[in-house]
């Protein structure tokens, strides 16, 4: 079939079948069609594990689920920077799918991290847009590889879950293009998504889910999306009027609602049938797709993918301190104090509508236990309560005991899931008191203590100066146990990276004042700079640095070139270096390369990350890595000129391991090709003027035609007071040598000079 297959379906169907169409059948389906041979389209909850139901009602009960492989969440898999791996998860994800009949897997989620309170962050890549959108394109590369297919969400600015199915976001032009649509567009143009799910909130004042500029004009047109808008569950506020604007279904079924709605639209004259079968052809293009795969043979070893499941849990460990070489732990005999209710009873996935059923879970205990030879000896002491914050005297003495009794105590705690979860934002960055409280008891009799961190977002660490290893395991999935197993034992060389700068205190982050907003507001005061950017404009010391991970191994990073020094804006710039293993272990190292605009005429963070790369390399092994930035490495978007913009300048190309930690520098020229239009009015200044050289003799003429004094020309105070005053002063302050005829034809002049294409 292809699309001439639609069109036929298209031209076959009745106005109150296409709306039907246009809205879901029951909580999981689209609606089907029995009298053309249209199946419906089943769709279901990711995105790190499918969330699959018998029946096609809401059930949030997941014991009720069929089993599938629960994966690392989100926030975990970005800190393994490694696009292979998320490629190689989504394949094992789309089999996954194909088995259960899914054509549709909800996810990936590629909103930005605002802030860490929103609770639903472990659910999301990162608060960088390009790290966001190049790991959500190899996502869905590789579930659709298998003839399944994602919904990219949530679009867009789904930023906090409270009140999120009301609240207006409010973002200005350069924040909402550079940050919080980047991750999408790049996701979108690379990964080429089935479906894009437009968000509950507002943008701006409208709904994303009847939102012209972001679903027409910006994903459609600009972007190109040939696949169809899909509505987040109960998003839709009025559904004539998002199928107007570039919505293209409406989940889950609104009982006949929605229907009755766009008929009675198209019958008035609010909505075109035109636009109403843009819509409807979009859907049967989706079905054409999902129908490609029916009849295909399954492929989907579960035993496989748990070992894949543990294999990317180990590789988005971060290990954030290992004073002493503390960690790897030996093999031989010992006695290690396990410490902890996470023990017994991990946090491997988040709360909310990804909550699904694992075909296994590793028992911690046993994992460890594996790795560890004849005659040593493991120890358990529960601390604290998982389901309360009170402690426990008892308990706390009983685990100090353990732990003061051993060569090494290995405390697991993070966050419950009343902690954080979908539909509601956390309070603080604080773990739970009694866990701060054991991690404390524990550093006053052991110095060899391992705390492990099983959490969905960045958490305050007062306790960190006590302890001599921390591990930050995020929501590991189902082989959690045996990951965490095979990094404490140097079996995994750990290579996590945050993708998430972690604070000494939440005072100190970017969203802090304006975050949640007041009921149903939000300001994004904090405009560009979320995350690293923040701090380093701010130079605000954080706890951990985005990018920042430490290894069993060193790295030596030398022989920064660039391919050449000067280049225009529409040429590429290849970027090389060599990178040494210069310890004594095997060991991956992320490479990040950041880059900084020297000057600009608008403002822009310290730094920018523009490329990163994973390599593994063998003891004394050297490897040369490559990078390749084009126009949109250096580029800003101009609000006024409505597109991506290089100014002609110097740019430095940062190399190193972390936002923080840069090793290499080099600095290149860019020459500019873009070309702006500026408009000119009575409210622009004369120095506006002055700063554009195409119109130096015009401004010349007027101010040797203004000055009535040589006092006046020589005084440096009165030129500066000219260049900042408006234009239309000129005529109060000229003495009648200026007059308002004489202000609308200068305007009228250099206007007509700026009309031509002008170089930035």
């Amino acid at each position: 079939m292809n699309q001439t297959q639609a069109q036929q379906w298209l031209s076959s169907m009745t106005l109150e079948e296409k709306a039907a169409m246009c809205s879901g059948r029951d909580y999981w389906r689209t609606n089907e069609l029995e009298r053309l041979g249209i199946p419906s389209i089943v769709m279901m909850n990711g995105p790190h594990g499918l969330r699959k139901l018998d029946e096609y009602e809401v059930n949030f009960d997941v014991s009720e689920c069929a089993p599938a492989t629960c994966f690392p969440s989100a926030s975990a898999l970005a800190s393994s920077w490694n696009m292979e791996l998320l490629e190689e998860i989504g394949i094992a994800l789309g089999k996954e799918c194909h088995a259960a009949n899914v054509d549709i897997l909800l996810g990936p989620g590629v909103n930005l991290k605002r802030s860490p309170l929103c609770g639903r962050n472990f659910e999301y890549f990162s608060e960088d847009p390009y790290l966001s959108g190049q790991l959500a394109k190899a996502y869905i590369i590789g579930v659709q590889s298998q003839g399944v297919g994602t919904s990219l969400k949530h679009y867009a600015c789904n930023n906090r879950e409270a009140r999120r199915m009301t609240t207006d976001a409010i973002v200005e032009d350069r924040a909402l293009r550079e940050m919080y649509l980047a991750s999408f567009e790049e996701a979108v143009k690379g990964g080429k998504p089935w479906t894009v799910m437009s968000a509950y909130n507002r943008v701006n004042g409208s709904y994303c889910s009847e939102h012209p500029q972001l679903l027409n004009g910006i994903l459609k047109e600009e972007w190109g999306f040939q696949g169809a808008v899909v509505s987040d569950w109960g998003a839709v506020n009025i559904l004539s009027e998002g199928i107007r604007t570039g919505l293209d279904l409406e989940m889950p079924s609104s009982d006949g609602l929605g229907a009755d709605n766009i008929v009675q639209a198209v019958r008035a004259g609010k909505l075109s049938e035109e636009a109403l079968d843009k819509a409807v052809e979009r859907l049967l293009n989706l079905v054409i797709r999902s129908m490609a795969r029916k009849g295909l043979p399954v492929d989907c070893d579960y035993d496989r993918h748990h070992q894949l499941a543990r294999t990317a849990a180990a590789e988005s460990i971060v290990l954030l301190k290992n004073k002493q070489s503390l960690l790897p732990l030996s093999k031989g005999q010992q006695r290690i104090a396990l410490i902890g209710a996470m023990i017994q009873a991990p946090k491997i996935q988040g709360g909310g509508s990804s909550h699904m059923k694992p075909t296994q879970v590793d028992d911690v205990t046993e994992a460890i236990a594996s790795k560890l030879g004849e005659g040593a000896e493991l120890v358990y002491a529960p601390g604290y309560d998982l389901e309360s914050e009170e402690s426990n005297l008892l308990w706390v003495e009983e685990a100090q005991a353990a732990a003061a009794s051993s060569d090494t105590a290995i405390v697991l705690v993070g966050l419950p899931e009343k902690y954080e979860s979908e539909a509601y934002d956390r309070d603080n960055l604080r773990i739970p008191s009694n866990q701060e409280e054991i991690i404390r008891a524990m550093a006053q009799v052991q110095k060899n203590v391992v705390v492990v961190l099983c959490n969905g977002s960045p958490v305050e660490m007062p306790w960190a100066d006590d302890i001599n290893g921390i591990l930050e395991a995020y929501l590991g999935g189902q082989a959690f146990g045996g990951a965490l197993a095979d990094v404490l034992f140097g079996d995994v060389n750990p290579s996590g990276k945050l993708a998430e700068t972690f604070p000494v205190d939440l005072r100190h982050t970017p969203a802090y004042l304006s975050f949640p907003g007041e009921e149903d507001r939000i300001e994004y005061r904090e405009g560009l700079f979320i995350g690293y950017r923040y701090f380093d404009a701010k130079n605000i010391e954080p706890l951990y640095p985005f990018g920042f991970g430490l290894s069993y191994t060193s790295f030596e990073y030398s022989g920064l070139q660039v391919d050449k020094r000067e280049l225009s804006d529409v040429e590429t710039l290849t970027v090389r270096l060599k990178v040494r293993n210069s310890g004594d272990r095997v060991g991956k190292e992320t490479v990040q390369l950041y880059v900084r605009d020297n000057e600009s005429r608008l403002i822009r963070p310290e730094k920018e990350l523009k490329a990163f790369a994973k390599v593994e390399l063998k003891p004394d092994e050297e490897k040369e890595v490559v990078f390749t930035l084009d126009k949109r490495a250096f580029a800003y978007y101009d609000p006024e000129q409505a597109d991506w913009i290089v100014e002609t300048g110097d740019f430095d190309i940062l190399v190193g391991q972390s936002s923080r930690h840069i090793l290499l520098v080099e600095t290149v020229h860019v020459r500019s090709t873009s070309r702006i239009v500026r408009k000119y009015n009575r409210q622009s200044s004369l120095g506006d003027l002055i700063a554009d050289p195409l119109l130096t003799p015009i401004v010349s003429q007027l101010i040797n035609g203004m000055a009535d004094s040589k006092e006046k020309h020589n005084s440096e105070m009165m030129a500066i007071f000219i260049r900042e005053m408006p234009l239309r002063s000129l005529v109060a302050f000229s003495k009648g040598t200026f007059t308002d005829e004489m202000l609308d034809g200068l305007l009228q002049q250099v206007n007509a000079v700026g009309a031509m294409s002008q170089e930035v």
